[in-house]
């Protein structure tokens, strides 16, 4: 297979805004050409802007799995939903459907201890030649930074919560 059509492993990391939704924009970018899209999140479970207008043009779905507030479920009931997240994702990684994978969140369901990284570099071991798989979310582990071939750290200057702005509709959310 040439190297431009093997699928590569990128990283959107770092304690600034921007993650989701520069794997968002690759999404779109994808479609344009015709690339069918997978789009996972982990510990996520309230609908956004984007959840609605990928519902409205059904260009892509975008896949939830938790029921309840990351931040206020217990340790235990993130771990389950986590791990039946990654379960999904492996398997929609391995199902020949898509020609791109998003992950996204899948950093912070490390670092809250529900899966470990020994979990997500098994998943990197399995990733089909063809499959570009993206993961993104604060906290991305060196060991995982190590193995993608390409990582982007998000990192935060200046933002409005800091003035007490809270999250805007079709802005943040």
């Amino acid at each position: 297979m040439p190297e431009t059509e093997k699928g590569l492993v990128q990283i959107y990391t770092g304690e600034g805004k921007g993650k989701t939704t520069a794997a968002l924009g690759l999404a779109l970018r994808a479609v344009g050409q015709d690339k069918r899209v997978g789009f996972i999140q982990f510990l996520k479970n309230e609908k956004c802007g984007e959840h609605f207008f990928t519902d409205r043009f059904q260009i892509f779905k975008i896949v939830q799995m938790t029921s309840e507030d990351c931040f206020k479920a217990s340790p235990e009931k993130l771990a389950e939903e986590a791990r039946k997240t990654l379960t999904f994702a492996e398997e929609a990684m391995l199902s020949g459907k898509y020609d791109l994978l998003i992950l996204d969140e899948i950093f912070i369901a490390v670092q809250k201890k529900a899966i470990n990284v020994k979990q997500v570099l098994k998943l990197l071991d399995k990733k089909p030649e063809n499959l570009e798989l993206v993961l993104t979310g604060r906290y991305a582990p060196q060991e995982i930074i190590q193995r993608a071939d390409l990582v982007t750290e998000m990192r935060l200057i200046k933002h409005p919560m800091a003035r007490g702005i809270t999250a805007r509709r079709g802005i943040e959310y």
